[in-house]
């Protein structure tokens, strides 16, 4: 799992690659979110389009990623999630869960309707 990170606006983007399965992959996730958070970013956006599977554990990862980004008064939304994990998604349900996007310019946009703003943008 690699994780690529950067700033658009006051929207934190990690974009991920590989397989999102548990492990480090889990604390890396975790650790990316936390330091975000940190720098005062509460809409962050994280991008599947190179993920090539997850597995229960990485659905956690982004279940708890959800969980904490949400106590911290922001928003987590997903993006160019592939069909295969797409079809996870559906089964499980999480669809009903997490903001899903075709595009980055629609998920982008999507958070200029919600309320969470970061602290950088004011700046």
């Amino acid at each position: 799992m690699k994780i690529k990170q950067e700033a658009i606006g006051d929207v934190y983007v990690l974009r991920l690659s590989g397989q999102l399965m548990g492990g480090p992959d889990a604390d890396a996730v975790r650790e990316t979110i936390l330091s975000a958070l940190n720098q005062g970013y509460k809409n962050l956006l994280v991008d599947l389009k190179d993920v090539s599977w997850v597995n229960s554990t990485g659905l956690g990862i982004l279940i708890s990623s959800h969980i904490t980004v949400s106590n911290n008064g922001g928003f987590l939304k997903l993006m160019r999630v592939s069909r295969r994990i797409d079809s996870i998604f559906m089964v499980t349900r999480l669809n009903t869960v997490f903001q899903v996007f075709d595009s980055e310019p629609d998920a982008l946009a999507s958070f200029q309707g919600d309320s969470a703003s970061s602290p950088k943008a004011e700046s």
